[in-house]
């Protein structure tokens, strides 16, 4: 992979959650975590519950390799707040040497909390473009953990069985159509519904989709998003269609339609023809039907309406950050544990083939990616049909808490989509204008 291409359209474009991270205070630095022998204990806590497993295993092969370093490793994401729960961990006292950050809001929120990176053999080896968002004053505040891409998963064979044929299917009315041909055949199909719309996940809603809409008003930016004093949902029209297609033809009621449900109940089980999700529910998938994970899904693209309706959001979903507060030697082993996994042939291996990461390094050969899902995500980078990931720019709990929320009022018709509008910009100027 060359190290001159990221992943085009995605600018300085970065994942995953809206983090809850402002007013955290001067927590105690909870001290040195090296003991009376010298050993070093790096405390990490992560967001992504689809590697948990793998990452776990991982650590206990480093820990045989390196001597006198322990590695403690908790996961709290899926259906659980991220954000909140960092936040709480480190009003706790108990504060991990190595946890997420987004993109340059979280840079802002937890500047004072985060070590220079800039020495590490990852942050020379990062692909162009993937350190924008968390590079301040010239010191690299993150570390990317993977590429990953989003759109509409969908069941091969019942596409097939539906006489549907998901290559022409490259704008909103392809879609659309599809959509109601699988839907006036869901019972010969044995579907439930065609979708199923996760709607009590903010993040799905708040971040995911909407990031797919408002990217381009920000020309794919995650820069430009942070320094935006308002947002015009430019195309908010075609915001709406794809939300009310997904909801007018999904398992009900969305507003109680969680991810677990989502992915391992209706989709794994073959229940519902399509999700909106990412190549992350690859192993979710595989670890319910393996032969339905590796031969009977592909990805579609989230169209939009005046802007791209053959395109989907690839870009950076976190990053990882090594805590200023602890002392030099868990600093020093938490940079060496990071620089091992990226740099490293063995773990270079396992971020391939374990964690099923498409890289966003360089060093690795592509040609390795073994999912259905990222190699379908790593062709339509290279075919340049991609639109950058920009949500980490946005104010902080905009996403989930701010827009999130009145997209569950408006799927509850508590709320009509003017308002949403409305009471959104409102919210991103104020937390702008303060």
């Amino acid at each position: 992979m060359n190290k001159k291409k990221l992943f085009s359209g995605i600018g300085a474009g970065v994942l995953s959650l809206s983090l809850l991270l402002t007013g955290c205070g001067n927590a105690d630095k909870s001290g040195s975590k090296e003991d009376s022998k010298g050993n070093v204990t790096i405390d990490v806590f992560q967001f992504k519950v689809e590697f948990k497993k793998q990452f776990e295993k991982v650590a206990k092969e480093y820990e045989k390799e390196h001597k006198g370093v322990n590695i403690n490793i908790t996961t709290v994401g899926g259906g659980e707040d991220y954000g909140a729960a960092l936040k709480s961990k480190f009003a706790s006292g108990k504060e991990p040497a190595i946890y997420n950050i987004g993109g340059p809001q979280d840079v802002k929120d937890w500047q004072k909390k985060l070590a220079d990176l800039s020495d590490t053999e990852a942050s020379k080896a990062a692909l162009k473009g993937t350190l924008d968002g968390v590079t301040n004053d010239g010191k690299v505040l993150g570390l990317p953990y993977n590429q990953e891409g989003y759109g509409f998963i969908y069941n091969k064979a019942v596409f097939e069985k539906a006489g549907i044929d998901p290559k022409s299917i490259k704008s909103f009315a392809d879609l659309e159509k599809a959509v109601k041909t699988l839907d006036s055949k869901k019972k010969d199909l044995g579907l439930e519904a065609v979708f199923a719309l996760p709607g009590k996940e903010t993040w799905v809603t708040g971040l995911h989709l909407s990031n797919t809409f408002l990217a381009p008003e920000f020309d794919n930016n995650v820069l430009n998003t942070f320094n935006a004093k308002k947002v015009d949902f430019k195309y908010g029209d075609a915001f709406k269609k794809v939300l009310d297609l997904q909801n007018d033809y999904s398992v009900q009621p969305t507003v109680s339609l969680d991810y677990s449900k989502q992915v391992e109940e209706l989709f794994s089980l073959q229940k519902v023809a399509m999700i909106q999700q990412g190549n992350w529910v690859y192993s979710s998938i595989a670890g319910i039907d393996q032969d339905f994970a590796d031969k009977g899904i592909g990805i579609l693209p989230i169209p939009v309406e005046g802007y791209k309706e053959d395109a989907i959001p690839v870009g950076i979903p976190m990053y990882w950050g090594v805590n200023s507060n602890k002392d030099e030697k868990t600093v020093a082993e938490a940079k060496k544990f990071l620089d091992w996994l990226y740099t490293s042939d063995k773990g270079k291996e396992t971020v391939i083939n374990d964690f099923k990461f498409i890289p966003a390094y360089d060093g690795f050969d592509a040609s390795k990616i073994s999912d259905p899902l990222s190699k379908e995500i790593y062709q339509y980078s290279q075919d340049g049909k991609t639109i950058g990931w920009t949500f980490m720019g946005y104010p902080t709990n905009w996403g989930q808490n701010e827009l999130g929320v009145q997209i569950q009022k408006y799927l509850s018709k508590d709320a009509k989509w003017e308002d949403v509008v409305k009471t959104t910009q409102a919210a991103w100027e104020k937390s702008r204008n303060k």
